[in-house]
């Protein structure tokens, strides 16, 4: 690990004609002014991704390498922690939509991103996708849609990842599995008569095996968000990670970013759950056949690192009829999933529609 200083985030840039912030264009290399329209390339600070090692942080010898401060403000209502690159004067939490007082804001070191997934969305895109699922549920109350379709209601959040690396080592004994058909003879009754008949039956035949697995574990991508009343769902959580760009904190700017709340010592401990799922895929595919039984598996990893990433979400949240509702849309490919509430009157007039519609058909039948 380099003993040199981390490099800081960029200070928030101005607009040398207006004065006003810069903020990301999503889908582009570019910070643009939101008033007179200029535009200003992103200079990359880094030329590749920081692959951090893992094993100092673990042993907490590393916290005074790639941490910065960071401006954070906690919601009292939910416990989510927010930064937000740009000045504000008014902010209301990005998942329980109450009030963020920006008076109680305050300072809190990060391990600082080692990538970041631009915003391929912007707003105006995000909500398109959103006002047209909203519009295709089916028994949706009338005044969801209303309450729903404010664009306010739609916020751009970078949620937290930890990404890990390893080189796997394993050794493995089992027995592999291969399928042979019998002819089988069975009785069965046809037209009240026993009859004999025969029948292909699979087995299979076993035999011992034992090996060495090897190979590199890239990536392995783990939430380092613990909010448990808002877990982004999973069909949204699929991104392209060949997007990542190194960090630069202008593709922050004009959203919220979420600062990790689980520990890096906790996601290191998933991962390793995954590199057994990853080592005994591995291995089964190593020993071959038609099926496969692993009576032991033993498991190494080296050359362990890390980095801390931010991929995008928006994010619609408001209260309808005393209930809290979440949308989220993935903000790299406009993937949407969310809950929703039901229309008890919509629902029952439909199945009073289909009664009606069954009892003219048998009056028709008996005419």
């Amino acid at each position: 690990m380099s003993s040199e200083s981390p490099k800081k985030s960029e200070h928030k840039k101005s607009c040398i004609n207006c004065g006003a912030e810069l903020k990301y264009k999503p889908g582009s290399s570019v910070i643009k002014c939101g008033y007179c329209s200029y535009e200003e390339t992103i200079v990359p600070t880094l030329t590749s991704f920081e692959e951090l090692e893992l094993k100092p942080y673990l042993e907490k010898m590393g916290a005074q390498f790639h941490t910065q401060k960071i401006s954070m403000l906690h919601c009292k209502t939910c416990g989510a922690n927010q930064h937000v690159e740009e000045n504000y004067k008014s902010l209301h939490c990005v998942y329980c939509s109450q009030p963020l007082i920006v008076a109680d804001s305050y300072d809190e070191e990060w391990i600082l991103p080692g990538a970041v997934l631009p915003f391929q969305l912007n707003h105006q895109q995000s909500h398109a996708i959103f006002k047209k699922w909203v519009n295709g549920l089916w028994f949706v109350p009338n005044k969801l849609k209303r309450a729903a379709l404010d664009p306010e209601k739609t916020k751009g959040l970078y949620v937290p990842y930890w990404t890990f690396d390893a080189q796997l080592y394993g050794e493995y004994s089992g027995k592999r599995g291969d399928y042979y058909y019998e002819t089988e003879s069975y009785y069965t009754t046809e037209n009240g008569k026993n009859v004999r008949k025969s029948r292909q039956v699979q087995r299979t035949r076993w035999s011992n095996a034992s090996g060495t697995i090897s190979g590199f574990i890239d990536d392995t991508l783990i939430s380092a968000s613990t909010q448990k009343r808002n877990v982004l769902p999973d069909k949204i959580t699929t991104w392209n990670l060949e997007g990542l760009k190194p960090f630069n904190s202008s593709y922050l700017s004009g959203f919220i970013t979420e600062k990790y709340t689980l520990p890096l010592k906790e996601g290191h401990l998933q991962s390793n759950q995954k590199a057994e799922q990853i080592a005994v895929r591995w291995a089964k595919q190593d020993i071959g056949g038609d099926t496969q039984k692993i009576d032991h598996l033993n498991t190494q990893l080296s050359n362990e690192t890390f980095k801390h990433i931010l991929l995008p979400v928006y994010i619609s949240s408001y209260v309808f009829n005393g209930k809290k509702y979440h949308f989220y849309i993935n903000g790299q490919n406009g993937v949407i999933d969310g809950n929703r509430p039901y229309s008890f009157w919509k629902i029952f007039f439909f199945i009073v529609f289909i009664l009606l519609i069954i009892a003219a058909f048998m009056f028709l039948s008996q005419q």
